[in-house]
């Protein structure tokens, strides 16, 4: 789980490293093309404005320096010779007035300049001329400078990748023009005043950008290199992104072949001591304690005669049957399941975990009870299953101190215990007749406030110095009143009661049960048992 988060974390930042670079790369173009287009802008409005003012400042000298000259000598009666004429070229030796400079000069920057266009018109040409066709821009522009003369009007269009930039600035009569219009015979109007506009003066510029993009040759070198250095990162950060996904993949496969496998071995040890060595608390290494446990030994009565009577499938399901059931229980209650041994099971309680030497003892035996208890559910499902007599099993219970740990070589190790207290629950479960518990003192005196118990015969035993008194389990008393419990296991007879448990309405129908039994088995009276 925690790869799995780690890998989505990878490759989220795999991914927002790529969003952020292709959004630079993306950037920096659109910055460059928006810079390009200011920069056309303003020049387009400088180059315009810097060729209407020179031609205007041409106009301007010629018609003061020559023009205005050449009539100022007419009319002092010199030079007649000289004619001022817009059709001079029919004329010999005469030259243009201003407007016609004008007009043909316009024509001789077109034919130099594809981009430049410029215009001289007006709405009032002399008679013998063509009228200007104005469009709406220039009549529009010819209206606002009558109205004002001293504003430069400009109108800025883009068709696909060009610009194009319009310019119109006034045509003023001056004292030379309002007196040649006024005096020619074909001037449309004869009271013009200095200082009235005649006409419009435009320049028309159009520069596609692409010509401006390629004046930054070194600024789109770089963003070339940083193009191809975003795109290796990107191919860097795939690469490394599909071999941490591989990675992943690879050790996914690797936990979930080691979980089967952990889960495997987990079947082969108690799982307090699976949990134990494998989340660290416990070293694999040959060490023991000696330590106060409380330890439990079954055994089933008379087996071999079982194994005799039953096929060995049947047995060998009833057994595994049996030792599922007993293991369940064991865990439910805290203990450690040491061992089986064939059909015997070793189970102690205080290691790995302990809650001390009380509650341990309480804890095994509440343990017995509850599989004596289960252990008659199973004989009712194993006779309704074709077995005539089922498993019944002793049980023996004793506390001491014994040594505790792994034991073997660093090859191959076991964990468990071993001492004369462990020898001696053996013992006591082999005295148990069929279907009881048998404990010792020591284990009687940790729990003699929850049991009621008898005590047998003294024993001795190899290997403990003192006299052993069993005592027979015949129940539990919980604290309270009426919470007694009795539990009688032998062949013909598969008894369990908690009166803790029984409802009210229920004891008198589970009183009349055990009577009608008491009544049975007086009217049997010595009679033999059934083969």
């Amino acid at each position: 789980m925690i790869e799995t988060k780690t890998a989505h974390s990878v490759r989220r930042i795999g991914r927002l490293v790529i969003i952020m670079v292709v959004l630079l790369l993306t950037g920096l173009p659109l910055a460059v093309w928006l810079d390009v287009d200011a920069l056309s802008r303003t020049a387009l409005g400088r180059q315009a404005h810097d060729m209407s003012s020179l031609i205007s400042s041409i106009r301007g000298y010629y018609a003061s320096n020559v023009v205005g000259r050449i009539q100022a000598a007419h009319a002092s009666g010199i030079g007649q010779e000289t004619v001022l004429s817009h059709n001079y070229a029919a004329i010999p030796g005469a030259i243009p007035i201003p407007a016609t400079l004008s007009l043909e000069l316009g024509d001789v920057i077109r034919e130099q300049q594809a981009n430049i266009t410029y215009r001289f018109v007006s709405d009032l040409p002399f008679k013998n001329r063509a009228p200007h066709n104005l469009d709406a821009f220039e009549n529009a522009a010819l209206t606002a400078l009558r109205a004002d003369a001293q504003q430069t009007l400009t109108d800025l269009t883009r068709a696909g990748l060009t610009n194009t930039l319009r310019l119109v600035t006034p045509v003023i009569m001056g004292a030379a023009c309002v007196a040649c219009h006024n005096s020619h015979p074909e001037s449309p109007k004869t009271d013009w005043k200095v200082g009235d506009v005649r006409g419009i003066q435009e320049v028309i510029i159009r520069q596609p950008l692409a010509s401006n993009i390629f004046a930054f040759k070194f600024l789109l070198a770089y963003f070339v290199l940083m193009a191809a250095f975003g795109a290796i990162v990107i191919l860097l950060q795939k690469r490394q992104t599909a071999t941490i996904r591989a990675v992943n993949r690879e050790l996914e496969s690797t936990n979930d072949f080691l979980a089967a496998i952990s889960l495997k071995i987990s079947r082969y040890l108690s799982p307090q001591i699976y949990k134990s060595i494998f989340s660290g608390q416990k070293d694999v290494v040959v060490h023991t304690e000696r330590k106060r446990l409380t330890i439990f030994f079954s055994d089933i009565k008379d087996f071999t005669a079982t194994t005799e009577r039953l096929q060995p499938e049947a047995l060998t399901e009833m057994l595994n049957d049996y030792l599922t059931e007993m293991s369940a229980i064991a865990l439910k209650h805290g203990g450690t399941v040491d061992k089986f041994i064939g059909d015997a099971m070793l189970v102690f309680f205080g290691d790995p975990d302990t809650h001390g030497p009380v509650e341990d003892a309480k804890a095994c035996l509440r343990m017995a009870v509850d599989m004596q208890q289960r252990l008659g559910e199973l004989k009712e499902r194993w006779r309704r299953r074709g077995t005539e007599q089922p498993f019944v099993v002793r049980m023996g219970i004793n506390t001491g101190y014994c040594n505790v740990g792994n034991f073997g070589s660093s090859d191959r190790m076991d964990y468990t215990i071993i001492g004369a207290e462990a020898n001696l629950a053996a013992r006591l479960q082999s005295i148990a007749d069929g279907g009881r518990i048998v404990m010792s003192y020591e284990t009687y005196s940790l729990v003699a406030d929850i049991v009621i118990a008898h005590p047998l015969p003294p024993i001795t035993m190899k290997g403990i110095p003192r006299e052993v008194v069993p005592y027979a389990v015949e129940g539990l008393v919980d604290l309270g009143e009426g919470s007694r419990i009795l539990s009688e296991h032998v062949t013909g007879l598969d008894l369990h009661l908690d009166l803790g448990r029984l409802e009210p309405g229920e004891r008198s129908r589970a009183h009349s049960a055990l009577k009608a039994a008491i009544d049975a088995i007086e009217q049997a009276g010595d009679s033999p048992a059934r083969p």
